[in-house]
C-alpha cells in the first residue's frame, strides 16, 4: 500500500524514542508505519490548530509523539515529529502543545534559511 506521507523525526523526538526500552519504541514505530498507510484516528489524530499526535498504548503506557504537516513540496508530503512524552492525563498538557508549536515555527524558519541547501540537520526514519 502507498504511504500517505513520509516522516521526519526532529532531534527531540529521536531522543525520546532512543530513551525508551526497545520493545516500546518498536511498537511506536510499528504504529507510525501503520499510520503512514491508513487513516486511523486511534494512531494519528489532529489535536489543535496545526498540531497532530501519533498515539501508542503499550503495556498500559500512553506514548505520544506530537507532529505537524509540511506540505511545501507538492511531490512529497511530510509529517514532522517534534517530540515525545508519556501521557499521564486525559488531555495533552498545554506545555507539550506549546513546545510542538515552537518547534514547528523553528522548523519552518530554519527551512526558509537553508532553502537550496541540502545539508539541513534533521533525522529521517528510525534508528
Amino acid at each position: 500500500m502507498d504511504k500517505l506521507f513520509d516522516i521526519i523525526f526532529l532531534d527531540k523526538a529521536f531522543e525520546f524514542l532512543n530513551s525508551l526500552d526497545k520493545k516500546h519504541y518498536e511498537k511506536i514505530l510499528f504504529n507510525i508505519r501503520k499510520a503512514q498507510t491508513e487513516h486511523d484516528p486511534e494512531l494519528f489524530k489532529k489535536l489543535k490548530e496545526e498540531i497532530w499526535e501519533f498515539r501508542t498504548l503499550f503495556q498500559g503506557i500512553q506514548y505520544r509523539l506530537l507532529a505537524f504537516w509540511d506540505k511545501t513540496n507538492s511531490e512529497n508530503t511530510l509529517v514532522i515529529s517534534t517530540h515525545g512524552f508519556i501521557k499521564k492525563h486525559s488531555k495533552v498538557p498545554d506545555n507539550e502543545l506549546q513546545k510542538a508549536k515552537q518547534l514547528r515555527i523553528k522548523y519552518f524558519e530554519d527551512k526558509e534559511k537553508t532553502k537550496g541547501n541540502e545539508n539541513i540537520h534533521i533525522r529521517r526514519g528510525s534508528r
